[in-house]
């Protein structure tokens, strides 16, 4: 069910937030307790990074240039190899939370999640949008665990998960205004499935979730189905991205062991593919 190998034997601690970036075919990925930023060239299988203040939980390219980090504390924008520029910091009544997952939606604003660092059991997490002019919205409060941000193709959905409660929740999403509404349930783990972790989506709609510990990714369908699974050689994927020069590699980071990446053209009914994503903010 698809051809599963390892790219890049890194040993991070706990590697996330993949990103493509189409314009150079590179994939920036960020370890988040080791503070890093790195940056994979699949064509030559070299890998660099640079350092981060603090610890990072996601990033997004800017259009002119440069990224957006969610940093332990808040959002920076970040001009490599050392220039970091505080945007907003959202939480500051609350010292031990940091960001986690992060994504941008398809009109270029930033979403990212906070969560309790020490071990989850708090839920003093929320979910805020940064939008191009800098201005930062709390969109999602009550939160243990922030992960699996996505939207669907046509903008009108939006997926965001909590790992500790096991459950990924959609929303009807007004693109326009960035107005999340309708909150249900979309998935609920149990048994031995694992936790939500992180996500993207392809161009079908679908709903690709890491589920450490169990040591797969799952396509759901658009209204919460199991399309298939793919089973990985490591028990804690913890996101996926779609790269590549036709965007049907499937990236995917992961904990404590190596990262890999595999084609999933078996998986799906159909050949799937990410939507051709701005990833730019701005």
């Amino acid at each position: 069910m698809g051809t599963v190998e390892c790219v890049l034997n890194c040993q991070a601690e706990l590697a996330e937030g993949p990103v493509w970036d189409p314009e150079n075919g590179v994939l920036y990925w960020v370890n988040i307790k080791a503070r890093e930023i790195h940056r994979y060239d699949p064509a030559t299988g070299k890998d660099r990074h640079w350092k981060t203040p603090a610890d990072v939980g996601s990033l997004a390219l800017r259009r002119g240039g440069g990224m957006v980090v969610a940093l332990k504390t808040g959002f920076f924008f970040f001009d490599p190899p050392d220039r970091f520029m505080p945007i907003i910091e959202p939480e500051p009544e609350l010292p031990d939370n940091r960001f986690n997952d992060g994504k941008t939606d398809r009109q270029g604003r930033f979403w990212a999640g906070s969560l309790y660092d020490p071990d989850e059991s708090k839920p003093s997490g929320s979910l805020y949008r940064l939008d191009t002019d800098r201005s930062c919205h709390k969109m999602v409060d009550g939160i243990y665990a922030s992960n699996g941000l996505a939207f669907s193709p046509d903008s009108a959905t939006a997926y965001y998960a909590d790992s500790r409660r096991r459950i990924v929740w959609a929303w009807d999403f007004d693109p326009a205004a960035g107005d999340l509404r309708n909150r249900r349930v979309f998935i609920e783990l149990k048994g031995s499935d694992g936790v939500p972790d992180g996500a993207t989506v392809d161009t079908d709609g679908c709903y690709w979730l890491t589920q450490p510990p169990a040591g797969r990714v799952v396509r759901y369908d658009p209204k919460g189905r199991v399309d298939c699974v793919l089973e990985v050689p490591i028990s804690q994927p913890t996101c996926v991205a779609f790269g590549g020069s036709r965007m049907d590699t499937l990236y995917i980071t992961s904990a404590h062991q190596p990262n890999i990446t595999c084609r999933p053209r078996s998986c799906a009914r159909s050949r799937s593919q990410a939507l051709s994503l701005p990833p730019f903010w701005g």
